[in-house]
């Protein structure tokens, strides 16, 4: 439940509209449902404004089913990262409108009809190769509720391409780069743009690249004022604080 519907309900026992039973039954599960493997945070989007999403590699298939089952019941939007084709599958099965981004690797689970935002993100990738990063990041800033732009292909080793999308990347309100080999993407962009950069380092690239720490360290130490970094191949994270922004 978000704040919204907390208020709703309250609204709703002070005009009789709703007896205090059946505001108990909607209460229950609060602030957490313990399904002794996990315990689901039904309080989260009342905290922070978004409800918990699902990270499911380690998880077992079975594990995966019944955390999206139980948070079915909330009618909430759900998010699942970093899932299996075998993983949507069996997900697919309780529940027809389940989706799934082969290359991003998530799930999603639309059930509340969103107005996206009139602002949008600008998610901007260096190579074809960074592509499961940018998906996992579009699909996480969709079902958020922000309108997204991704300009993918744009690497230094041909910068005119960037150039030929900047006027789009420019008007975003918050700006994703991703970028794998030594990461010089961001900084680029950090120099050329007024909004927050929330660089994103990736495992691509040969031996010295050492799984993206070089592409890590070098959007550390930018020289560009303005631009944050996460971990490695963290597309979901960049596109949660992306969405705060955009929301501001």
């Amino acid at each position: 439940m978000n704040k919204e519907e907390i208020k709703a309900l309250l609204e709703g026992i002070k005009n009789n509209r709703i007896n205090v039973e059946e505001a108990l039954e909607k209460l229950e599960d609060l602030p957490f449902k313990d399904l002794g493997f996990a315990k689901i945070d039904n309080h989260r989007e009342i905290r922070v404004g978004y409800p918990e999403v699902i990270y499911c590699e380690g998880k077992t298939v079975d594990q995966v089913r019944d955390i999206v089952k139980f948070m079915l019941t909330k009618n909430n939007n759900i998010l699942g990262t970093r899932a299996s084709e075998e993983m949507y599958n069996a997900v697919k099965e309780i529940c027809s409108e389940a989706e799934y981004n082969k290359l991003g690797r998530t799930i999603t689970i639309k059930k509340k009809e969103q107005t996206l935002t009139e602002s949008y993100i600008a998610i901007v990738a260096a190579g074809t190769s960074d592509l499961p990063v940018v998906e996992e990041a579009y699909e996480t800033a969709k079902i958020l509720g922000n309108r997204v732009e991704k300009i993918v292909d744009v690497g230094v080793a041909g910068i005119h391409r960037l150039f030929s999308r900047l006027d789009v990347i420019i008007g975003a309100k918050a700006v994703i780069v991703i970028a794998g080999m030594e990461g010089a993407l961001a900084s680029v962009i950090g120099g050329l743009v007024d909004k927050p950069v929330i660089a994103v380092p990736t495992s691509v690239g040969y031996g010295a690249s050492f799984g993206g720490v070089a592409a890590l360290l070098s959007m550390l130490n930018s020289c560009a004022s303005g631009v944050s970094v996460v971990n490695i191949d963290n597309g979901f994270g960049a596109a949660y604080n992306a969405s705060i922004i955009n929301k501001l």
